[in-house]
């Protein structure tokens, strides 16, 4: 339904979001940092209306701009109405253009076997703070609704860039009267639960936009499922490191 100075002080900065605590690579799921899904539709505001607030929404506590700490504090070290689903709850990502410079550094110092070198990349990786919590996913058991949040690199800090939302309101038992006549009641109870919690939609019928700019804080309703979306925070974390990977390749030192 819907369908990412010098070196030592660029690490430094970096190392400061990184986590500290033992990491064992076999009990998470690591990914290359995905390319970007912006998304970016034309956004128009409604006549006579103005921008939303969409920076202060949330979706079950999480607002985009939240650090990975404090959402993982929300969910994981309380009890709460949401759990982390059973495997691979947490996702950890490293940037492809940083992948592209340490798969380069662990080659130049003859590691080529595939598995070794695999583990020398995300060894650096994590020592250097380029290993972070991409995704987190939740699921509420009860309801079946799920909760997956998004956050950006260490580089802009790790935090919430896209939060999404689903649940079951469009989903049938069968194809009879009765049942389209349930599936209907259930859309109309989220969708005015929706307008309770965050008015009319102020572009077109199913968004909320602060602006007309779509890199600016969007949120799109569908049949049983909400999307918060930062577009220009998750543009800036992917620049930021395709500039920094860029300025921080180690090249051979070349003398001519």
């Amino acid at each position: 339904m819907i369908k990412k100075l010098s070196i030592f002080l660029l690490f430094l900065c970096v190392i400061g979001g990184a986590r500290a605590d033992d990491f064992d690579f076999d009990e998470f799921a690591i990914t290359d940092g995905a390319d970007a899904d912006f998304m970016l539709d034309g956004i128009t505001i409604n006549d006579d209306a103005s921008g939303a607030g969409v920076s202060g929404f949330d979706i079950a506590g999480v607002m985009l701009g939240m650090g990975f700490d404090d959402v993982e504090t929300l969910f994981y070290k309380t009890k709460g109405l949401y759990a982390p689903r059973k495997k691979n709850s947490i996702v950890y990502s490293i940037h492809k253009d940083w992948k592209y410079n340490l798969d380069y550094e662990c080659r130049q110092d003859g590691i080529v076997i595939p598995e070794k070198l695999e583990h020398c990349v995300r060894t650096l990786a994590k020592n250097r703070g380029l290993l972070y919590a991409s995704e987190m996913h939740l699921v509420r058991e009860n309801t079946g609704e799920t909760l997956d949040v998004y956050f950006t690199s260490n580089a802009t800090d790790n935090v919430v860039w896209r939060v999404v939302y689903n649940n079951d309101v469009n989903e049938l038992e069968g194809e009879s009267e009765k049942f389209e006549n349930q599936r209907e009641k259930k859309i109309l109870a989220f969708w005015q639960s929706v307008l309770d919690k965050y008015g009319a939609p102020n572009s077109g019928t199913d968004k909320w936009a602060s602006s007309d700019n779509a890199y600016d804080p969007v949120m799109t309703a569908y049949y049983g499922a909400l999307d918060l979306v930062d577009n220009g925070r998750r543009a800036a974390d992917e620049s930021r490191n395709i500039q920094q990977a860029r300025e921080n390749f180690k090249a051979k030192s070349y003398a001519f």
